[in-house]
């Protein structure tokens, strides 16, 4: 489908269908049969695909493999998506032998009067090392060494006959393929709980001793991009067995500061022994069945680890329950053609943000796939990883992270007061130890601030008691604090106002000449008037300087009847430039709540942008912001069109994941947001229509069977 032919259908949709219907959908309402509904979408494969390797992870870790359900060959995947073993303790930081320190990438800004410091001073010695440290490490390759009968070690165009699926329902990775005309067939799965996998392997070949499993260790790489490890420098790190006895073996791991273990128990006849530096071959023989477990730990663990079969019983008894409870959407009654994949897309989301966005640390954009901005996490897109886990009913997969900013509430403290201002500002790329990283961009963006705020009154709205308002209001109040004091008085126009300097979601603009974007302004008005909202509930007066802010916040910026993106630049839909990268000011009555917003200029506002945006230049969770702001103002028929506007930036792949470009395969945000606008198009939001399903269409194309989903606020 060309652009030119989506603009003309978004038109045609607004001009000619009919949004608003007559009612809820008289069909939405009987039981889903969700092993159904799952088992429809196991995605399969019958030949190798670079974009489709398939992942077994918890949420914590993650081991993604190649058609032989190992990863054999994980050359054929480099140009695609990397096979990739990562984890969340996983990281590793270079020697700094000069000593960099942030205070060396400090730019000053002019801010009223103050000068303020910035860690934006990118192009430095200093800035380059404290970018790329730490990185997330690649713990281990574990792929398979088959021997053909010419005494050769097979490749990729060796082996025929493939079928491979992921059984969803279970959390199992099924490979099934031939070499030489036998038959192997392989189970793959990860612990729910341990970043361990199990292996059960099929085949005669194994009576022939022909069949070998491979373990190899990298060193890590400081390099942006999708690779994290270094294979070619093998006298920078150690990789020794400190371990062994007939079915098992312990590999200690040592780079530079980092250390950890990798335990391999086995259930049949095999060998396990060194044959590099650090490579491992476990030789097996004797039997046609053989079944092996490896984990890897930051410590020796002493205890014993789950077996092959504990590990596979575990995996299946949580997917099962992670299907059968929480929400769930079915629109197999839908005519419209594009409803199986509509589906598809929201049931391989749901397995993808779980295996890769469900950890205890904020997800990089790339999950536990392969490394993006060094394995460091962006603040900014939490909110588009893990929101939705709160709206399908499984908030502890949220809670898992929220927690971090706790740890990390010092730091975010310490800010603040350095550029003097108070309470916590919370930074944008970030490792696990919560330092900001030196950028001409991410340090001066400021919509990463409420998101802690937003995340904490999901929770509430989820659990209702004052437990939750105590574990989070110090996260709650140091946000809103910040906030308060970020804002500055303009006297003249008796307004708060905010910038500059600061940089908004849509990043094209520059930071000392940038003032008032919409979207911000909306976010610091919600974000306050929670922070409000927890003071009542605990029992807590008002704060009177934050309801001054309340109400004399800035206006949203607008020109002949349209929102724009900033008030310094009002002049979106006149010239091309504004119309690149996120159509951010949609977010203002959309991902949002706004009671002062003016519907109608909103609707006109999402029918320029649709008419006219650079689509090129978007990303994957533009689409389903511009379906929520669609749906809050009465357009479904737009809602379904954005979610499924035929771009590359919004196309999915075989294995679920929202693909970018090559540089980035895989981008999870664009996963979260999906889920997150259909909760809020099936449940609804506060404030909005009663009817089922209000950001469907109620065209008669569209029947929605969902259970289990909350409103958005």
């Amino acid at each position: 489908m060309s652009k030119q032919f989506c603009i003309s259908f978004f038109i045609f949709s607004f001009l000619f269908c009919s949004f608003r219907s007559d009612g809820a959908d008289k069909k939405g309402t009987r039981p889903i049969d969700r092993k159904a509904l799952v088992h429809r979408h196991f995605p399969i494969l019958a030949k190798a695909d670079s974009l489709s390797p398939f992942t077994a992870g918890n949420g914590e870790f993650a081991y993604t493999v190649d058609i032989t359900g190992l990863q054999t060959f994980p050359n054929y995947y480099q140009g695609g998506i990397p096979l990739g073993t990562h984890s969340q303790w996983g990281w590793h930081t270079m020697p700094n032998p000069n000593n960099y320190a942030i205070d060396q990438t400090l730019k000053y800004y002019n801010t009223y009067g103050r000068q303020v410091p910035y860690a934006s001073v990118q192009q430095s010695d200093a800035a380059e090392w404290l970018r790329s440290n730490p990185h997330r490490i690649h713990l281990g390759r574990i792929g398979f060494r088959i021997m053909k009968s010419d005494s050769s070690e097979i490749q990729l165009s060796d082996i025929t006959d493939i079928h491979q699926s992921v059984d969803l329902w279970e959390g199992v990775i099924k490979s099934s393929f031939q070499v030489e005309g036998n038959e192997i067939n392989v189970e793959t799965a990860c612990h729910p709980a341990i970043d361990q996998i199990a292996v059960r392997v099929k085949s005669k070949l194994l009576q022939k001793s022909s069949v070998g499993i491979r373990f190899d260790f990298p060193y890590a790489i400081s390099s942006w991009g999708k690779n994290s490890a270094d294979w070619d420098s093998p006298h920078k790190h150690a990789s020794k067995i400190i371990f062994q006895n007939y079915n098992s073996a312990v590999i200690k791991r040592e780079l530079d500061t980092t250390q950890y273990y990798v335990h391999v128990h086995w259930k049949g006849i095999a060998k396990f022994t060194p044959t590099e530096d650090h490579s491992f071959l476990l030789t097996i023989s004797g039997e046609n069945q053989f079944e092996f477990t490896c984990r890897f730990a930051q410590k020796n663990e002493t205890n014993q680890n789950p077996n092959v079969r504990e590990t596979f019983d575990a995996s299946k008894s949580y997917w099962k329950s992670y299907w059968e409870t929480g929400g769930a959407v079915d629109l197999s009654e839908s005519k419209d053609p594009r409803a199986f994949e509509l589906e598809r897309r929201i049931v391989l989301s749901r397995y993808v943000t779980a295996l890769q966005c469900a950890g205890s640390l904020p997800p990089q954009e790339t999950g536990l796939m392969f490394n993006s901005w060094f394995g460091k996490f962006h603040l900014e897109m939490h909110w588009w990883h893990a929101v939705h886990f709160v709206l399908w009913g499984h908030p502890e997969l949220l809670e898992k992270s929220l927690s971090w900013y706790e740890t990390i509430l010092p730091i975010a403290k310490q800010n603040a007061e350095r550029q003097g201002y108070d309470g916590a500002r919370w930074p944008k790329m970030v490792g696990p130890d919560g330092k900001q990283s030196p950028s001409s961009i991410g340090v001066l963006l400021i919509w990463q601030q409420p998101h802690p705020l937003y995340y904490a009154e999901l929770m509430y709205r989820s659990q209702r008691n004052i437990a939750t308002l105590e574990k989070y209001k110090n996260i709650v109040f140091a946000t809103a604090e910040f906030m308060a004091s970020f804002v500055q008085w303009d006297k003249k126009n008796n307004r708060y106002v905010l910038g500059p300097p600061l940089i908004p979601a849509q990043e094209i603009y520059k930071p000392d000449s940038t003032m008032n974007p919409a979207f911000e302004l909306s976010y610091w008005s919600y974000g306050l008037k929670t922070a409000q909202r927890w003071r009542e509930r605990l029992g807590l007066p008002r704060i009177e300087k934050w309801d001054h802010i309340i109400n004399h916040l800035s206006k949203l910026p607008m020109k002949n009847g349209l929102y724009q993106n900033t008030e310094t630049a009002l002049n979106t839909f006149d010239e091309p430039f504004n119309r690149n990268d996120h159509p951010a000011l949609l977010g203002s009555y959309g991902m949002l709540p706004n009671d002062s917003i003016d519907v109608h200029a909103m609707r006109r506002t999402l029918v320029q942008v649709l008419k006219s945006w650079n689509w090129e230049t978007t990303w994957g969770w533009d689409f389903p912001f511009i379906a929520m702001t669609a749906a809050r103002v009465g357009e479904p028929e737009l809602a379904i069109d954005a979610l499924l506007l035929n771009v590359q930036k919004n196309s999915y792949l075989n294995n679920g994941c929202n693909y970018q470009n090559e540089r980035l395969p895989v981008y999870f945000p664009g996963n979260g947001g999906l889920l997150t606008a259909i909760a809020m198009m099936a449940a609804g939001w506060d404030g909005g229509s009663d009817a089922h399903a209000p950001g469907f269409p109620k065209n008669g194309n569209w029947v929605v069977h969902y259970e289990g989903l909350s409103p958005l606020p």
